[in-house]
């Protein structure tokens, strides 16, 4: 009876396994931050998978690939404002694609700070305090007050004098451009203000999705009912960006649509050469937010080759300053 229960409880290996040792980093002596994150390669589970986004992020600035962006609005809620923008200042980024809150929330953070809060909050009592929460950060109501002020007096009339149908591109240059006219606000950490310095084109295909599209609806229906916003010169500028370049490479900060156009566009072009997920994104509803990689190869999106793409789990704030720092600030540090 012993042997025979042995055999189900300690079968044996039958032929081994050639990996890698499972090893971390051995905090013994001078710490080396380098070395540790090189450790992660070896750690296992989403260390390792950190490790291969640092190594494929390198290796589209060494192929001289061009970088498209992807975040969702909450990333310029939190302060990955400032990495994000670091990225589009250095111009270490070539496309940007994202979600209107992004628009919103940079503009405010030029002139009004969000705060830190709570998770556990009465929500109610929030709402009778005229502030709104993202999680464990708190924006006060007053904000959208003098973002549709500031609308209305310093962009929305001449934006839409030269033209009544504008594209989200044009939106969010001539954000940039406004927010670095008026002495006012503080540019520095602007995305939108780095991206028209730079000439980075920002895509935003869902642009009404947030408190600006509110305050165009407002501005329609009282100022002028001629405007609009068209979005199919941008989609086909954007496929162009993809079709024009040699290589191209993919981080997305998030899932939805920033994601998904930026596979997309490329599929126009046989896929992406590169891709890096940050992600939350739950793979079992089949939605596009939870899908992995490897899913995007069976459309055609990312090409199927070796090594090409990597997915990490995990909320954005924890992993994205160590993917920049390693693979952008450190290695163009020379």
């Amino acid at each position: 009876m012993t042997e025979q229960t042995r055999e189900h409880v300690i079968p044996g290996t039958k032929r081994g396994h050639q990996g890698e040792k499972v090893e971390g980093y051995d905090f013994r002596g001078e710490f080396n931050l380098e070395d540790m994150l090189e450790a992660y390669g070896t750690t296992g589970f989403q260390a390792s998978h950190l490790k291969e986004a640092i190594d494929l992020v390198k290796e589209m600035q060494d192929e001289d690939a061009k970088i498209f962006l992807t975040f969702t609005s909450n990333i310029i809620s939190s302060g990955l404002r400032e990495v994000i923008t670091y990225l589009v200042r250095e111009e270490f980024v070539d496309v940007v694609i994202t979600s209107s809150g992004s628009h919103t929330e940079d503009v405010i953070k030029t002139a009004r700070p969000f705060k830190m809060g709570e998770w556990d909050a009465d929500e109610a009592e929030l709402r009778d305090r005229g502030i709104n929460r993202l999680g464990n950060i708190y924006v006060e109501s007053d904000n959208y007050v003098w973002l549709e002020s500031w609308l209305n007096s310093n962009f929305f009339p001449e934006f839409f004098a030269e033209e009544k149908m504008r594209s989200p591109t044009e939106v969010a240059s001539e954000l940039g451009r406004k927010i670095g006219e008026d002495g006012d606000l503080e540019e520095k950490d602007s995305f939108l203000y780095w991206a028209y310095e730079n000439d980075v084109s920002v895509y935003c295909p869902a642009l009404i999705d947030a408190e600006i599209g509110d305050y165009m609806f407002y501005y329609r229906q009282e100022q002028d009912n001629e405007i609009g916003v068209e979005i199919l010169d941008d989609w086909d500028k954007l496929i162009h960006e993809a079709l024009e370049a040699e290589k191209t490479g993919i981080i997305s900060v998030g899932d939805g649509v920033p994601k998904h156009q930026a596979i997309m566009s490329n599929l126009f072009r046989g896929g992406t050469d590169y891709a890096v997920y940050i992600s939350t994104g739950m793979e079992g509803d089949g939605s596009l937010s939870g899908a992995p990689p490897k899913e995007a190869v069976s459309w055609g999106k990312i090409k199927e080759r070796s090594k090409n793409y990597t997915q990490i789990e995990a909320e954005a704030t924890l992993v994205l300053p160590i993917i920049v720092a390693a693979a952008f600030k450190q290695n163009n540090s020379d």
